[in-house]
């Protein structure tokens, strides 16, 4: 078995929705949640949900070289596939490509606001269009045997009524899809930008909660400004999951809990060094394939965020990790400047 690979006919068992513990997930997150982030997060979490980044259909079916948009290392399952796209046809062929590559779900994006891809009918714009989503969740159920998902907001613009989010998961209920993840706030779709969309529409969690009350049957998994596990634990009373974004990525650390507090499994590491080594050798091999240091380092810049020397190791890595000889000693080296603070302190 290759630690890379996109199959076209896997023998691995089909998930059903059923089969996949969504309790607790990663989001998906533009230039973020890449591979080399999901393989570091890994060394965390065995049990966690990671996202890749949303994929388009178009970059999928008429992009050049799509097979990079599905590779990944063996050891980022459970991995889920997130499409953006709004015609029926093209995501339940980008639906069957996902299965052929063996991933765990995949995921429709109904809640992205950015201008760039509002143009093409993706993203929260598609709330006001459940028909189409309709029409695409069949298709891409209908194309595959992976479980099908869809992540949506609450809300579009100044619409505030419940009853618009009700009734939208309501309607895409009736096509068979049952996990349904929820950010709990509006998408603006004219003059915020996506950072701010991220900050300024108010969170309503009672929404989400609502939701859950008033579709027994569904899984409803929450999103949206959870920064903490002792969140995640309340949100779970509530709710059938937790999608942690921007935190998990900023720090961390956080993430070695899950596997414990969240899941009832073990831990898998019990310090930030452990986890930074067992993330050296992927480092070294990608390295060798010819990856800059910096892109594969910047994914780990929060790992000692709040911990003595985590300045000192953040700057290190930005100031050297971007040279073009930077080999994996300047990681070793980053490392010890935090053992040496943490020592001296």
């Amino acid at each position: 078995m290759t630690d890379e690979k996109v199959i076209e006919n896997s023998s691995k068992p089909l998930n059903t929705s059923n089969t996949l513990d969504r309790r607790f997930s990663i989001a998906p997150m533009m230039e973020w949640t890449t591979s080399d982030y999901r393989v570091f997060a890994r060394t965390l979490t065995k049990q966690t949900l990671l996202y890749t980044e949303m994929v388009t259909s178009s970059a999928l079916l008429l992009g050049n070289h799509p097979e990079r948009f599905l590779r990944y290392d063996e050891c980022e399952h459970p991995l889920a596939l997130q499409l953006g796209g709004s015609d029926a046809k093209d995501l339940g062929k980008c639906a069957k490509m996902a299965e052929q590559n063996d991933f765990d779900e995949v995921n429709l994006n109904v809640g992205c606001p950015s201008d760039r891809v509002q143009n093409s009918l993706i993203g929260a714009c598609l709330m006001a269009h459940p028909e189409k989503v309709k029409d695409a969740m069949k298709a891409m159920q209908d194309s595959c045997a992976l479980p099908v998902t869809i992540k949506h907001r609450i809300g579009l613009d100044d619409e505030e009524s419940y009853d618009f989010v009700r009734d939208f998961v309501g309607e895409i209920a009736t096509t068979g899809v049952t996990t349904f993840i929820v950010h709990a706030r509006n998408a603006i779709l004219q003059g915020l930008s996506p950072k701010e969309n991220r900050e300024v529409p108010p969170l309503k969690y009672h929404y989400v909660h609502q939701l859950k009350q008033d579709f027994p049957d569904l899984e409803i998994i929450i999103n949206g400004g959870i920064k903490t596990i002792a969140e995640s634990q309340e949100q779970l009373t509530k709710v059938d999951g937790v999608m942690m974004g921007r935190e998990a990525y900023h720090n961390p650390w956080l993430l070695s809990q899950v596997d414990e507090q969240i899941f009832g499994g073990q831990t898998l590491v019990t310090d930030r060094y452990a986890a930074l080594e067992a993330f050296v050798p992927y480092v070294e091999r990608k390295l060798e394939e010819g990856e800059r240091l910096m892109h594969l380092t910047r994914h780990i810049l929060g790992i000692f965020q709040g911990e003595a020397g985590g300045k000192q190791f953040r700057r290190y890595l930005s100031e050297n990790g971007h040279k073009a000889d930077a080999k994996i000693h300047v990681l070793l080296e980053a490392i010890d400047l935090v053992k040496h603070h943490q020592h001296k302190g």
